[in-house]
């Protein structure tokens, strides 16, 4: 039997472009068939979407963990999966595991670890990670020191069009950090980095995939600095990307008062001015 059409009504439709607008949608047979200024058809199950946004199904671009449920229920139907796994997605094998593993109700694309085992000495096979699933290969939480272990990913990334995903810190700056440095960790006596850590990471990341001609995400960039870099790059043809989770985007380091441990973070918070 075929199940009757559905129209929602009432909700705001989030398009390729522009800001939400008001409007319905109408589904037939799995496919959205009419969407806009129309009526429901007699017939159809009609669902009020009031005060609702209705989107296409999101993508989560950087998880540490497949909960099917909790994806489910947030509207997400498609994972990009982070190599920082026990063990790494640093082998075909794995990364054909892992991409199997939310079927057939969630895509889940693995992202390739970019050296063996995440410690940024030895590249990773990334051309056979790809063959197995890999969506792009990523350097996890951690960044890799070595520049020239750097460079060699972004070039062997840029021959396979893989995007190189990366964590811009430079841990020769942040150690155990939790906090940036300034007067909240000061007066919290938290172990502190310099905002300067992530603009220092973003600068040399930049300049090697330039180098490269490399395609580079920067997962998440939490300082003015850093951004004003990315622009720049953007600016100059540099095929260069940015993301930022919604703690970094919402809070500041005055969360950390009260010694609130939920507000430590990787990057730390960053100021108000940030």
């Amino acid at each position: 039997m075929t199940p009757r059409p559905i129209t929602f009504t009432g909700g705001k439709l989030v398009l390729s472009e522009g800001e939400p607008q008001a409007g319905n949608l109408r589904c037939a047979e799995g496919r959205i068939v009419a969407l806009g200024d129309i009526t429901p058809t007699d017939g159809d199950e009609v669902i009020d979407a009031s005060r609702q946004l209705v989107a296409p199904g999101l993508v989560d671009l950087g998880t540490f963990a497949i909960d099917k449920p909790a994806f489910h229920f947030g509207g997400i139907t498609r994972a990009a999966l982070m190599p920082d796994q026990s063990p790494a997605l640093d082998h075909p094998a794995r990364v054909r595991f892992a991409a199997q593993s939310g079927k057939p109700d969630l895509w889940v694309h693995p992202l390739a670890a970019a050296t063996r085992g995440l410690e940024g000495m030895e590249l990773a096979e990334l051309a056979l990670m790809r063959d197995a699933g890999a969506k792009a290969v990523s350097t996890g939480r951690r960044w890799i020191g070595d520049a020239g272990v750097m460079l060699r990913l972004l070039r062997y990334a840029a021959m396979l069009d893989l995007v190189v995903v990366t964590h811009a810190e430079d841990a020769g700056l942040t150690g155990n950090a939790v906090a940036t440095a300034g007067e909240m960790a000061t007066r919290l006596g938290l172990p502190a980095a310099p905002a300067a850590a992530e603009a220092l990471a973003v600068a040399r990341d930049i300049a090697l995939a330039d180098l490269a001609g490399a395609r580079l995400h920067l997962r998440q960039v939490t300082t003015l600095a850093a951004l004003d870099l990315v622009r720049a790059a953007k600016g100059r043809g540099v095929r260069v990307t940015a993301g930022v989770t919604p703690a970094h985007f919402m809070l500041s380091d005055l969360e950390l008062a009260d010694f609130r441990t939920f507000a430590r973070l990787s990057p730390p918070l960053r100021s108000e001015s940030d």
